[in-house]
């Protein structure tokens, strides 16, 4: 490990709107971070809260806040202004509901050798057991460590990359981070997942609206940067977008579909069984596999289950409002 002196810079921005019961835990975690201190340009943009984010920002002399307040919000346009305002060569994307682990600055820069252009490590929810939704938040954040396709929310980038591609798209609402990502690696860059723990991280969803949301704009960037990228990274997301249409738009269009060619035959009345079969495939036949896997109990993994059985519903219905509303209409999913 490198002195102190020869440590590198890093902009640490982090964004949010309506943070104010997070924020200080995210900044005052920078604060305590085994880094040193005279290195770390912390730079909070607000997407244009109605409550004391701002001021809390504002509470600590030493951090840069960049107000803004654009008509349809998203987290690129916070994170481009918050990367674009600082000089660092490495850049840490922070969403304000995070508390970044100590050593974790440490960790992320040893490995952004030559040629990788991104890290991120293991993030890890703080209160899984409040909700299911919580629960299944944990399983989903981590992946392999290795060399990764793409990188979330939270991830130490280089400047050059930012600088090279341009930055985030200021018009997706979701899946911001893989469509920059995609344009990362087509341009030669290398994006490294390590196991390291990254931060403490509170998604804070207790209601079913708040999982349809969430996954329905997961839908929505699966079909958006698909559409975007197919013809040069073929591999990216073509997986997902098909299982999600398989399985879920084939059970949504399963019973309207039945009845109308019931006139030619009544064998088609069985069309809604076989895409029930399907979509719940995982809950039928995978339990097993995900206890062995994800190294889960019964109860977890047919809790889990459940999940990826269900989860296809919203995640077609947010790839067709991309096709619908943006292919045919052109007017993207927006912030309000």
């Amino acid at each position: 490990m490198a002195n102190s002196n020869e440590l590198p810079a890093i902009d640490c921005v982090i964004i949010g709107i309506n943070s104010e019961h997070t924020l200080a835990d995210c900044i005052n975690s920078l604060k305590a971070a085994d880094y040193p201190q005279a290195k770390i340009n912390i730079i909070y943009v607000d997407g244009g809260s109605t409550d004391n984010s701002i001021a809390v920002a504002k509470s600590f002399a030493d951090v840069q806040t960049i107000a803004l307040n654009p008509e349809y919000p998203t987290p690129g346009i916070g994170r481009n202004a918050g990367w674009r305002a600082g000089d660092a060569p490495l850049v840490h994307f922070f969403d304000s509901d995070v508390i970044v682990a100590e050593t974790w600055l440490k960790s992320a820069v040893k490995e952004i050798k030559t040629g990788i252009g991104a890290v991120s490590g293991r993030l890890q929810e703080r209160f899984p057991d409040v909700s299911a939704y919580n629960w299944i938040a944990e399983q989903e954040w981590n992946y392999p460590a290795g060399e990764a396709q793409a990188f979330g929310g939270i991830a130490m980038l280089r400047r050059e990359l930012l600088e090279q591609t341009g930055g985030y798209d200021e018009i997706l609402v979701g899946g911001e981070d893989p469509e920059l990502a995609v344009r990362a690696r087509l341009s030669g860059w290398k994006i490294l997942h390590v196991t390291d723990l990254m931060a403490y991280h509170d998604i804070a969803m207790t209601r079913l609206s708040q999982y349809w949301k969430r996954t329905f704009r997961t839908g929505y960037a699966y079909a958006a940067v698909t559409a975007r990228h197919w013809k040069n990274d073929r591999g990216f997301w073509i997986h997902e977008l098909f299982r999600i249409t398989i399985r879920g738009g084939c059970f949504i269009f399963a019973i309207p579909l039945s009845i109308g060619l019931s006139v030619i035959s009544l064998w088609f009345f069985l069309l809604p069984l076989a895409s029930a079969l399907l979509l719940f495939f995982p809950r039928l036949f995978r339990v097993a596999y995900f206890m062995q896997d994800k190294s889960m109990n019964l109860k977890q993994a047919r809790l889990y289950a459940w999940h990826c059985s269900l989860i296809v519903i919203p995640e077609f219905c947010g790839a067709l409002r991309y096709f619908i509303g943006t292919a045919l209409f052109r007017k993207p999913l927006r912030n309000l």
